[in-house]
């Protein structure tokens, strides 16, 4: 039983781990997540900041090839492929796979100044995204329309994380999940409205509906609110919180009737740069998101350090916590690592995985992945 466990948990937790957003990036240079990604609240595509950076301030050694994304003059694209190498151990057997994890394509229409059509497809597992980009009201806030990733928490590029999609759910037979619903399968279709605050702030809202619970008694409302002041030179904050709140009709085995669920999940983030160094934070509430009716928590702590140019340090800590009124039942993560960016539109991270959990499973492991994007 304890192979099994492990084996569902390894594959799961590693089989599909997603392009997002560094915020930690962001957090270093003051910037926001809009000065290097065509979607404001961050991930996937990257804008001609954000392509410039991958080619020439991230790697150690930059190309110098004439290369653009741009496919005529108001048309872009971008991708981003990515596959790993990974070694599981349990008990009585040790196991070593190659695994496919992404292949997302992108593409960005600039209709005019103030309209941009964009759409990402993951061409390995049917995922895609698509929306009209309203650069419409004042002080480069926007209207976003169609199906996209709603804006909750840090973004961090890594799934697994129990502030994310965890591990998707699959390792009890009640079906609760191990982390929050944000992970990279999770769309809504709906409207987006994002304001920036000034300079040092942004507050987003949005309302729609995830193709998993088409005509559900109410659609998912998500807001969450950024401040990220720069108080110094190479000194700067983040903080802010997050709200979603949905109602669905669940089925609870302990009485044998079915009803409505009123969802409902919170939280709040921080971090501080100094120099090359990074401290982000992040601990979400779950009230009635698992069928037991019970409230969760998950936590993520990421600490980061830029060694040299184009090769950095990380470490994070990961905590979820499936009922919160119940002891001994947590799961606990520690990730220690790498990230390398030898040229230009490389990445490669070797990272060991530490996992505690209730009873106790020897699951540790070792993951190399390999990352090409444009």
């Amino acid at each position: 039983m304890k192979n099994i466990i492990c084996c569902v948990l390894l594959i799961i937790l590693f089989s599909s781990i997603y392009n997002f957003a560094l915020p930690r990036f962001a957090l270093r240079s003051g910037q926001t997540c809009v000065d290097c990604h065509v979607n404001p609240t961050g991930g996937e595509m990257r804008s001609k900041g954000g392509w410039l950076y991958g080619k020439n301030t991230l790697p150690m050694y930059r190309s110098d090839g004439t290369l653009s994304p741009k496919i005529g003059e108001n048309i872009t694209f971008g991708l981003d492929y990515r596959t790993q190498f990974l070694t599981k151990s349990t008990d009585s057997t040790f196991q070593s796979d190659f695994q496919k994890m992404e292949g997302t394509i992108y593409l960005n229409v600039e209709m005019s100044d103030e309209i941009d059509v964009y759409a990402r497809y993951d061409f390995l597992f049917s995922i895609w995204e698509a929306y009209a980009l309203l650069n419409v009201l004042p002080n480069d806030s926007y209207i976003k329309v169609g199906t996209f990733s709603p804006n909750f928490g840090i973004r961090l590029d890594d799934h697994t994380a129990y502030t994310r999609g965890g591990d998707l759910g699959v390792l009890f037979a009640t079906g609760s999940r191990q982390g929050l619903i944000y992970d990279p399968r999770y769309t809504e279709t709906g409207v987006e409205l994002g304001i920036n605050i000034g300079e040092a702030a942004f507050l987003s809202a949005s309302v729609g509906n995830p193709r998993s619970r088409p005509f559900t008694a109410d659609p998912t409302y998500t807001a969450r609110i950024e401040f990220h002041p720069v108080v110094a030179d190479k000194i700067s904050f983040l903080f802010g919180g997050s709200y979603a709140a949905y109602k669905e009709q669940r089925f609870n085995p302990a009485n044998n009737q079915s009803g409505i669920a009123n969802i409902q999940f919170y939280g709040g983030f921080g971090g501080i740069a100094i120099g090359d160094a990074t401290l982000m934070a992040e601990y979400d509430i779950g009230k009635n998101n698992i069928i037991t009716g019970s409230s969760t928590s998950s936590l993520m702590i990421e600490g980061a350090y830029t060694i040299i140019k184009g090769l950095e340090a990380v470490i994070r800590y990961d905590r979820f916590d499936k009922d919160i009124n119940l002891p001994g039942n947590e799961l606990k993560r520690l990730i220690t690592g790498f990230e390398f960016y030898p040229f230009s539109f490389i990445e490669i991270k070797p990272q060991y995985r530490f996992q505690w959990e209730t009873p106790e499973v020897k699951n540790n492991s070792f993951v190399l992945q390999f990352h090409f994007y444009y």
